[in-house]
């Protein structure tokens, strides 16, 4: 049978569910979700293999329209690199809002010259589909994807229809990756996004920004995987939010990421945590590379 291989960027402006597509279309988590903006920070590999396809997905971080520091240069570094060398472009929108990132993401995609699909995510939340049909004929009278999809990530609505369409767009090719493997990012980057997702879930609106965590110890024998971890912080008064009182905040945090990883890896897993300052580190080139964060 004809194979079909080839690869996909997921695109849009921060909270719309990309990574809860990505999720949803690789058929497990592997991309860290959250409601707070710059959840997603570098693009991330996930590998979807079918009897006849296999769609290499790149999801990528939100747009940032404030990019006066250097984490937010990194990521839209990272989006529009991921948009060199692709066979196909998902843009994703949150459905019934179109605003003006939406239409300054798709001005940048169209001069790709790839083919080009518009994922509305969120239709469970809509009410009146009437008004939800309104919305996408604006949208088709205005733009040239090859196809509109209204879809909702949480709940699997239309993600079959999404994934026909990216099938059928994609060149004939043989397989790049084993049908058992579902990314290109190894153990340690799990391990230190799932800590950084918990963070960013429990923190306030301020702190998660100023986050980053590092394995520095990722060993693993028959019974058990031990990982110690840093997460880096910029203050002295973020360090005691992360940390918490009589260390409750850290101790939730650290139980929570580790059922997450011992879910994804397949064994049990002792997870030590540490908090340690480094001020600035957001502005900083050295830390950024430090971090993973600078090519």
């Amino acid at each position: 049978m004809l194979e079909h291989c080839g690869f996909v960027t997921l695109v849009g402006r921060s909270n719309v569910g990309k990574s809860t597509l990505l999720n949803r279309l690789i058929g497990q988590k592997i991309s860290i979700t959250s409601r707070k903006p710059q959840t997603t920070r570098s693009h991330l590999l996930g590998i979807k293999s079918n009897d006849n396809s296999q769609i290499l997905y790149i999801d990528t971080p939100g747009l940032q329209k404030k990019s006066s520091n250097l984490i937010s240069r990194y990521m839209n570094r990272e989006i529009f690199n991921a948009l060199v060398d692709v066979d196909v472009v998902v843009h994703v929108i949150e459905a019934m809002k179109w605003k003006q990132t939406d239409h300054e993401i798709m001005t940048r995609i169209q001069n790709t010259g790839k083919p080009l699909i518009l994922a509305i995510n969120k239709i469970d939340k809509i009410d009146q589909k009437s008004d939800l049909l309104t919305f996408i004929g604006k949208i088709e009278a205005a733009s040239n994807y090859v196809d509109i999809i209204p879809l909702s990530a949480k709940t699997g609505k239309n993600i079959d229809l999404l994934e026909a369409q990216i099938t059928r767009q994609l060149p004939p090719g043989e397989k790049q990756y084993p049908d058992d493997q579902i990314s290109n990012r190894n153990e340690r980057y799990f391990a230190a996004e799932f800590i950084r997702e918990k963070l960013t879930r429990q923190l306030g609106d301020e702190v998660p920004y100023n986050i980053s965590v590092v394995i520095d110890q990722f060993s693993e024998d028959e019974r058990i995987i031990t990982i110690h971890a840093t997460i880096w912080v910029a203050t002295s008064g973020q360090k005691r939010i992360v940390i918490g009182k009589d260390g409750e905040i850290l101790k939730k945090i650290g139980i929570q990421a580790r059922k997450d990883m011992e879910q994804m890896f397949g064994k049990k897993v002792f997870l030590e945590t540490w908090v340690k300052i480094k001020k600035k580190w957001i502005t900083n080139p050295s830390a950024l590379k430090q971090f993973g964060y600078e090519n």
